[in-house]
């Protein structure tokens, strides 16, 4: 099939696909195909440091690249509470600020260290599905790209998806990697 030239039907211009013998096979409004109007310019990436972190942070590279993107990567630390802790005051969240995310930080550095992409680094406390979400507004990104492990059956009851809760509260869209997707060149 070929395209041909854009037509005109009444007030609007079309374009009409047909095949080599010149039957239409489809038509559609011109303005239906245009490119899209607005450009990726922010691009979150959830990292857990796991392989399917690092395949999801290679496509986050590789779009940030293309479109002249920058990239957020973002690590969530979940707080444990056991039962019968609850009435106690945390003390891992101060322990954590005060020690260990400047060490989390350093890590995701590393991660974008020797590229010529424009990234920040965000280590936050909290339930990460809640986190990220926050996180994506509060820096207006237009896309999260984010890995799945790929959990089926009593692992995905047992542990929950975060991704799929980042999916269905994510105020802009979300690009999945799965583990078993082709690796982004």
């Amino acid at each position: 099939m070929k395209a041909l030239k854009t037509t005109r039907r009444t007030s609007a211009a079309k374009l009409v696909v047909a095949d080599s013998a010149g039957h239409r096979k489809a038509s559609a409004p011109a303005a239906a195909l245009a490119p899209l109007q607005f450009k990726i310019q922010r691009i979150l990436v959830p990292v857990d440091f796991s392989d399917h972190a690092q395949k999801a942070l290679r496509y986050a590279l590789g779009f940030a690249a293309q479109f002249g993107a920058e990239i957020t990567l973002v690590h969530i630390v979940e707080q444990m509470v056991y039962p019968g802790d609850w009435m106690y005051p945390p003390l891992a969240a101060t322990d954590f600020a005060a020690e260990k995310r400047e060490q989390v930080v350093e890590k995701l550095r590393d991660l974008t260290r020797g590229t010529d992409i424009k990234a920040s680094h965000v280590v936050r406390l909290g339930r990460a599905w809640q986190e990220v979400a926050e996180i994506a507004k509060e820096k207006k990104c237009d896309l999260i790209i984010l890995a799945t492990h790929g959990y089926t059956g009593l692992k995905h009851v047992l542990l929950g998806s975060v991704a799929e809760k980042i999916v269905r509260h994510a105020p802009c869209p979300v690009l999945t990697v799965r583990p078993d997707e082709r690796d982004f060149l």
